[in-house]
């Protein structure tokens, strides 16, 4: 889970005077330290790019070799859910509109401080406004656990969903075993997030319920 992509650039001035014909250039730098990958489920809101204020951190290619006009599109997460790696610091985070209409229309904004060494989440969420052409974000905070159990998977639950009332996530293995259904951390208000706990290889069914209810509202 803590696999990431990250785009460095290195920028050399060559004098042409006195150089080696065949020197080799040393082009490494220091990868930035904080991690962060974007989700749009801003429900009906238009494909995104992402920034990390003016810098866009998401963008699709085209087989032209042109950027695609399509961006992260509702239900998905940009970068193939790969984390970007950026410089610690204070961010204004954005979803700007991708299609040649409305090109770069900012649709969703969150402030952050992202700190090094650390990994977040930002979800563009709630009702897009089609008039306003807004939508709600997010960011959360992916604490991953500092010594990794290979042997299981990591499970949490992210509440990105507008009007609903906190929930909890409750999962129920169907192979290989039958288990008893149990939770996976407690109630989850919108804009926030469980934490991860640990579970077994496996085929599950999910749901999450309100506080006090046993049907299950979302399956």
């Amino acid at each position: 889970m803590k696999t990431f992509r990250s785009i460095a650039v290195a920028l050399c001035a060559i004098a042409l005077a006195g150089c080696e014909k065949n020197a080799v250039q040393d082009i490494t730098g220091t990868v930035p330290g904080a991690r962060i990958r974007f989700f749009n489920f801003g429900l009906n809101a238009p494909g995104v790019n992402f920034y990390a204020n003016d810098a866009k951190v998401t963008g699709a290619l085209s087989s032209t070799g042109i950027e695609s006009v399509t961006g992260t599109v509702y239900g998905s997460v940009g970068t193939n859910g790969l984390y970007s790696a950026v410089n610690p610091g204070a961010y204004t985070l954005t979803g700007r509109i991708s299609a040649a209409v409305d090109k770069d229309l900012v649709v969703s904004t969150a402030t952050s401080t992202l700190a090094d060494g650390k990994y977040y989440s930002y979800f563009q969420s709630g009702l897009y406004d089609a008039t306003t052409k807004k939508a709600d974000a997010f960011v959360v905070e992916d604490p991953f656990i500092d010594s990794f159990d290979y042997s299981v998977a990591y499970v949490r639950f992210v509440n990105a969903i507008y009007n609903s009332s906190p929930m909890t996530l409750y999962i129920k293995a169907i192979s290989p075993s039958t288990d008893a259904e149990r939770a996976v951390g407690g109630l989850v208000a919108y804009k926030s997030a469980g934490v991860f706990t640990a579970v077994p290889p496996g085929t599950y069914d999910l749901s999450t319920r309100v506080a006090g209810s046993s049907t299950s509202a979302i399956t």
